[in-house]
């Protein structure tokens, strides 16, 4: 390696060459003329970032570059890598310095003079120098502070315990209700233990929605929607279950299942997580897990389905997660009323919120996805849905680099999000995020009246438990117009009563499992055994009452292709029913799929 500078470099500046070195290593010491010298500190950064822009011009390997950035251990090696960078450029920049003083004291000194001269620098060289030095350092300190406020986000919101709120009831005050089977004794049940996920199979992450209210010493799992995701297909199906549901069932291997009546939870869904993190010895895991264990052994045992992890948003959080990141466009389908919306300190108000594009703050995103008063549960699961399809699609990287954004977001995120998802799998999940195609994902929302029977004195849902399995079954095949069709007849809500008009056996309840199937909710009264006013009939008779035909489009559509009949209208207020279906002779024989 060179040691003496060329003699067009016995006149450079000192502080030239330490800036041109802090601009790039190695430009100091060849603008001293050292060629060889400002090419070995070059070599290691060219080296380097010839390497990343290999990996940043593929897209597969760039995203996978940025998703393990959210890995606790790599941002350790990325702050340890900064810190090596740090002194490599300090040094090149000192050593820039050093040489190009050293070449002017040769040129001053003469060059007959035998020996190193002495140097002596100038004070205002020395400041320069320490000037570099000092930006130099701040960049680097600056990419640090980044890195570690990363490292506090993506450790902070995975604890593997949840959100738990100060305040929440025990649940443990009052015996669980709807049991003879068994005492549920004292000793606190084993912890069970998921099957790891590999990254081939399935992926079902439960998401919830908490609403926190410890002036109430409540805490309400208010939204419960899993994501089960196809890694191989990056096909995504939206599984939303009502607050309301009852009689969700329970894993047979729980004690819970053995003390509950019919091993299913008697009460609403929305309060398992309370009432489970009072009796540890009816449901598994310690104080900070038990809750969400119950939560997603559950809805597990529901679907069918082996719920691998969890991510729970705190409503308060979200608003400021919302507010942080701007705002939220969202696409309202359907104007949205609530006349009693509630707020803080037990207040409400009218919330309104018309059909179109909406631009909404953290308040407003958080009332579209929440009111449920003038809507049905199935139009409220679907907005939640939509709300976090619009967040994932709206995030934009680069307004985080805003001056006190990205903290103000953390803080948020650390507030609003918890997670059991271990920290080392979030490049795994968001590369599997970023991959899939939002216009497939498939939202099923399991409400009356084909997925659950409501019951409208006590307001709860009583789920179909074969038949929702059977749709999760089938979630990635679902016939999209079928599903489509569904959605409109729910949201008509018909009453239908299906009458045996031909005497065939089982024939009118075989018709209605089949409408409801089609999701029509049609039901055989029991009066007179559920026959028609005689057993005669030869065609199938179906017969729209008092104006219903109005509001019913899809619904008498659906009747009218599947029975092969043109409905007929009549005026009697004395029927309670929307449609009346009569069977007869040529009624043709429907099944249900499997």
């Amino acid at each position: 390696m060179q040691t003496r500078p060329r003699d067009e470099g016995r006149h450079r500046s000192p502080f030239a060459a330490a800036f041109l070195s802090f601009l790039f290593p190695g430009l100091g010491q060849a603008y001293v003329g050292l060629y060889a010298r400002g090419l070995a500190f070059a070599a290691p950064l060219v080296l380097v970032l010839a390497l990343l822009a290999g990996l940043l011009a593929n897209p597969a390997s760039r995203l996978s570059l940025i998703a393990a950035l959210s890995s606790p251990t790599t941002l350790l090696v990325v702050l340890g890598l900064d810190i090596i960078l740090l002194l490599y450029r300090v040094i090149a920049v000192v050593d820039a310095f050093r040489v190009a003083d050293a070449a002017r004291s040769f040129a001053e000194a003469g060059t007959t003079r035998l020996g190193r001269p002495r140097v002596h620098s100038h004070p205002l060289a020395i400041a320069g120098l320490v000037a570099v030095l000092l930006v130099t350092s701040l960049g680097h300190v600056a990419a640090a502070r980044y890195d570690l406020i990363a490292y506090d986000l993506v450790t902070g919101i995975s604890d593997g315990g949840g959100n738990e709120p100060t305040d929440a009831p025990s649940g443990g005050a009052s015996a669980p209700t709807g049991s003879t089977d068994a005492s549920p004794g004292t000793e606190p049940t084993a912890a069970v233990t998921g099957t790891p996920w590999t990254g081939t199979e399935r992926l079902n992450i439960l998401f919830i929605g908490a609403d926190r209210r410890p002036e109430e010493a409540t805490f309400n799992t208010d939204t419960l929607i899993v994501a089960s995701i196809d890694p191989v297909t990056k096909q995504v199906a939206m599984l939303s279950l009502p607050r309301d549901t009852t009689g969700v069932p329970l894993p047979r291997a729980w004690r819970a299942a053995s003390y509950y009546r019919g091993g299913v939870y008697p009460d609403k869904i929305n309060g398992l997580w309370t009432r489970a993190k009072g009796l540890p010895s009816l449901f598994p895991g310690n104080d900070r897990q038990r809750g969400y264990l119950a939560l997603k052994g559950a809805l597990g045992e529901l679907y069918q389905l082996d719920v691998q992890f969890y991510v729970e948003v705190d409503f308060d959080g979200f608003k400021k997660v919302v507010d942080t990141l701007g705002g939220l466009t969202i696409d309202v389908q359907m104007p949205v009323s609530d006349d009693h919306y509630p707020i803080e300190e037990s207040r409400a108000y009218n919330l309104y919120i018309p059909p179109g594009f909406s631009r909404m703050d953290g308040e407003q995103a958080l009332a579209y996805a929440r009111a449920r008063h003038k809507s049905s549960d199935f139009d409220r699961a679907q907005r939640q849905q939509r709300v976090i399809v619009s967040l994932r699609q709206q995030v934009d990287p680069a307004s985080l680099l805003q001056p006190g954004r990205l903290e103000a977001l953390v803080a948020a995120l650390k507030q609003a999000v918890h997670t059991d998802v271990p920290p080392e799998l979030f490049p795994q999940l968001i590369t599997l995020a970023r991959s899939v195609d939002a216009s497939r994902i498939r939202s099923l929302v399991f409400t009356p009246p084909y997925y659950q029977v409501e019951c409208l004195s006590c307001y709860s849902l009583t789920p179909k438990v074969d038949v929702i399995r059977r749709a999760v079954r089938n979630a990635f095949k679902t016939d999209r117009a079928l599903e489509a069709s569904r959605t409109k007849i729910g949201e008509e809500g018909a009453v239908v009563w299906v009458l045996n008009g031909s005497g065939k056996a089982g024939q009118a309840a075989a018709t209605a499992d089949y409408l409801g199937y089609l999701g029509i909710g049609a039901t055989v009264p029991t009066a007179n055994g559920g026959r028609a006013d005689r057993l005669t009939y030869a065609q199938t008779l179906v017969t729209v009452y008092n104006g219903a035909e109005a509001r019913l489009p899809e619904t008498i559509g659906v009747l009218e292709q599947t029975l092969g009949v043109t409905v007929a209208l009549k005026v009697d207020p004395a029927v309670k029913a929307d449609i009346v279906v009569i069977t007869g002779a040529a009624t043709p024989i429907l099944a249900v799929p499997d």
